[in-house]
């Protein structure tokens, strides 16, 4: 069954496609405006999860590119090509020439706000292995929503960046002691554990406090490792946080992504 779009005007709305190592894509909606964050996904599946999600990619008004790395740019290039969608990157990010042919390009300037009609979007410097990284803070109807993952290490620009968002989609890559001990070569275990690879569920929890518990209302634990963390290791880890509020904590899966969740 197809999930009901939010209604327009009235809400700052997300919903994940997916999240995790084999792709990801978010969207995000003010109701009128709808932006699609990344797509690592190819082009059938992505139109078969926003098909999921009640959108066809028609009704898309662009899609935004945090970095380059397959997992979030499988089918960016398809997806415009196909149904004529302005991109927004970095100049880092299309330099990298890992997305193909993109006819409607709009360059994105780190720390520098723009808006797609009605939806503010602020695109924030991450510490990465990619070229010219971003994660994105959006704005409308005076809510504010977060998406951050992909990033080694929250500095403290992030935490100034991403501080006092009403929802969050943050990353919990890997459990420390699961990566240590599982089954990747040594060289890409300290990539992913690196100060520019992907966040641990321990450093999730160290930041949550310094960007505002009080004020969230969904935080989505997303980009989970399939072989280095578990859903309920970020649980544990997580809700002591939240005092016994474990409604406001939501997983965007791999398989099945999130369902439209509106911020009040």
């Amino acid at each position: 069954m197809e999930a009901k779009v939010p209604d327009a005007g009235r809400r700052l709305s997300f919903a994940s496609l997916g999240s995790g190592s084999k792709g990801n894509a978010t969207l995000v909606s003010d109701g009128e405006t709808r932006v699609l964050v990344d797509c690592g996904f190819p082009m059938r599946d992505a139109e078969r999860r926003l098909n999921r999600l009640g959108l066809h990619p028609r009704q898309l008004d662009a899609i935004l590119v945090t970095h380059e790395h397959g997992d979030h740019i499988r089918g960016v290039g398809a997806l415009a090509r196909r149904y004529r969608l302005p991109v927004y990157l970095t100049a880092g990010c299309w330099l990298s020439r890992r997305l193909g042919d993109v006819p409607d390009r709009h360059w994105i300037l780190p720390q520098t706000r723009f808006a797609i009609r009605g939806l503010e979007i602020d695109p924030i410097t991450v510490p990465h292995d990619a070229r010219e990284p971003v994660q994105f803070r959006f704005r409308a109807h005076g809510r504010h929503l977060g998406v951050l993952t992909d990033l080694g290490y929250p500095t403290q620009h992030v935490v100034d960046a991403f501080r006092g968002c009403n929802a969050l989609v943050l990353e919990c890559n890997h459990d420390r002691q699961m990566l240590a001990d599982g089954p990747y070569p040594f060289r890409l275990k300290r990539r992913v554990g690196g100060d520019w690879g992907h966040l641990a569920n321990s450093q999730a929890a160290a930041l949550l406090p310094r960007l505002g518990l009080d004020r969230l209302e969904r935080i989505v634990c997303s980009h989970l490792s399939e072989q280095n963390n578990h859903p309920e290791r970020v649980r544990e880890i997580l809700a002591p946080l939240l005092d016994g509020d474990e409604t406001r904590l939501m997983l965007a899966a791999q398989d099945k992504g999130l369902s439209w969740q509106s911020i009040a």
